[in-house]
């Protein structure tokens, strides 16, 4: 990954691993890595270039283009020492130019949102939680206000998580409950705004969010009262039914 400032950038990272075949009792398995790294300060000012060499979790030869290296065979190697040096230019300041328009150049504006958590341990209306989706780079900071406000404490933050699309996403849920009046805002900063980016929230009017097991007992009171509202009206049709048309009817003369 390369970075912006005091930037870092892998190259190439070679690894070597098995278990001997040769030998079935042999049950150990072995590991051998090589690892370039580019170390950048403003651009392409000042550059170093690292190389390890790795076994088993075990760095055993190092080069550093600012101090050398902690191999004796390597320093006695003229050419071989020019060579590494020389990697300053032909692996890192080359693959910068070629990477830095989209890696340290890019730029992808966040997108905001906020939205109501209901909780099932705590009674209240549920609390809020501040969405930050798709911004490139990683760098990010969200804020919590309630009015002028800030809320320092009370906030739970997760990992700011890369996707699969080169971008990256934050969740932070603000724990102190939303309050009615009270205009919640989460503002973003980042390095692809101009100025701080916030998005505002406020309790829509009308009663407080009632819990599920309220609401299901309201349902079944409603249901209750219309279904003896609609007995309540057939036994009407019914009586008057019975002790108004059947008399008429049975005192009809008969037709000859």
């Amino acid at each position: 990954v390369l970075l912006p400032s005091g930037a870092g950038l892998i190259f190439y990272t070679l690894i070597y691993g098995g278990t001997p075949e040769l030998c079935p009792a042999h049950t150990a398995v072995f590991q051998m890595m090589k690892k370039g790294e580019c170390y950048f300060i403003n651009g392409t000012e000042k550059v170093r270039f690292v190389e390890r060499h790795i076994y088993n979790r075990e760095e055993y030869v190092r080069f550093d283009s600012d101090s050398g290296c902690n191999a004796k065979r390597w320093n006695s190697n003229p050419q071989l020492m020019e060579y590494k040096r020389g990697q300053v230019d032909t692996y890192c300041r080359h693959n910068y130019e070629l990477d830095a328009p989209f890696s340290v150049e890019r730029r992808v504006t966040p997108s905001v949102s906020i939205s109501l958590v209901p909780s099932s341990s705590q009674p209240g209306p549920g609390r809020l939680l501040c969405s930050v989706m798709d911004f490139y780079p990683a760098e990010i900071q969200l804020r919590w206000f309630q009015g002028q406000q800030e809320l320092s404490e009370h906030v739970v933050a997760t990992d700011v998580v890369a996707k699969g699309d080169w971008t990256h996403q934050l969740l932070v849920l603000m724990e102190t409950p939303a309050q009615r009046g009270v205009t919640s805002s989460c503002q973003v900063e980042h390095v692809s705004l101009e100025q701080p980016l916030r998005q505002h929230w406020e309790m829509p009017p009308g009663r407080l969010p009632c819990s599920k097991v309220l609401m299901g007992i309201r349902g079944s009171v409603l249901g209750f009262v219309f279904l003896m509202l609609g007995l309540g009206f057939y036994v009407y049709r019914f009586s008057s039914f019975f002790f108004e048309e059947i008399p008429r009817w049975c005192l009809r003369a008969p037709e000859v």
